[in-house]
């Protein structure tokens, strides 16, 4: 039987997952017309009043959305009264590590009708060379097979560490080259990716073929770049408020075949929901 590549892999998930179509093919004329919301931006809020935070990003006009899977039972009656399309969990690192935890999880997942389950953060202890991200790659590829069955598929999420330069490769690459493509993919978040010191799109046209969801949060203009989280709450942006060319990357992330994108921003300067209307008002905006 013929192993399903990425892009076979998405095309027979359409008729579960919401595409986010675009209005024009021409060059320029692009527009997203499904834009998502990580529920990580609002973790401070939402425990407090899930349905009336879920219906505010509803309202600012978000269809879908990025849970965290520890947050579910407090918040998924809520979730599951709102229109918002569940697509992606991050579910908890430590869970990768028991295969017995991760099937009830992505049993768990599956049945709350999310496609994705992404492994979210990999913990400073467990970090190191090229031998600790193989470790890592074998309980992601272990992840795949068990996601597989249930019609899921897993995604690894980056930070900035991964880039950092290292016997002439970087960890992002290791990890790439030890997954297997057809059960593991990449949710590109492209903050981190600049923080680490590469450029978005040249990382979508190098890693085609492994990019199934992306994060969309904008970097403060004076960030240098660095290999690890300890950026200063200011880094964060609103989308359009910040130094990164979103036209450019949603046009090469479209060009490959992404379809879902996440706003997610870490550290707000006040109510996350004002953030997250920023974000989504500058891209509901834009062509590209």
């Amino acid at each position: 039987m013929r192993t399903l590549g990425r892009r076979d892999f998405l095309h027979r998930s359409a008729a579960l997952l919401p595409l986010a179509s675009l209005s024009a093919k021409a060059a320029g004329t692009h527009h997203l017309t499904n834009i998502g919301a990580e529920l990580y931006t609002v973790r401070n809020i939402i425990d407090n009043d899930p349905a009336g935070v879920l219906k505010a990003i509803q309202d600012e006009g978000y269809t879908e959305v990025e849970a965290i899977y520890a947050s579910l039972p407090k918040i998924g009656d809520a979730l599951k009264a709102t229109r918002l399309k569940r697509v992606s969990v991050h579910i908890d690192s430590n869970l990768f590590d028991d295969s017995a935890k991760m099937r009830e999880a992505l049993g768990k997942a599956h049945e709350w009708g999310f496609q994705y389950a992404v492994y979210p953060y990999m913990p400073v202890p467990e970090r190191g060379g090229p031998d600790a991200i193989k470790k890592l790659a074998e309980k992601l590829n272990k992840a795949g097979e068990q996601a597989k069955k249930l019609g899921m598929h897993i995604c690894y999420h980056n930070h900035a560490f991964e880039y950092q330069p290292m016997n002439g490769t970087i960890l992002l690459d290791v990890l790439l080259n030890n997954t297997d493509k057809n059960l593991v993919s990449l949710e590109l978040d492209v903050f981190w990716a600049s923080v680490g010191g590469h450029d978005p799109v040249e990382l979508m046209k190098q890693h085609s073929d492994r990019i199934a969801l992306v994060h969309l949060k904008d970097k403060a203009k004076d960030q240098k770049v660095q290999y690890n989280e300890n950026v200063p709450p200011t880094a964060f942006k609103a989308i359009g408020q910040g130094s990164l060319n979103f036209p450019a990357i949603l046009r090469e992330a479209t060009n490959i075949g992404v379809q879902h994108f996440f706003v997610e921003q870490d550290q707000t300067p006040g109510n996350p929901l004002d953030s997250l209307k920023i974000s989504y008002n500058y891209l509901h905006k834009l062509t590209f």
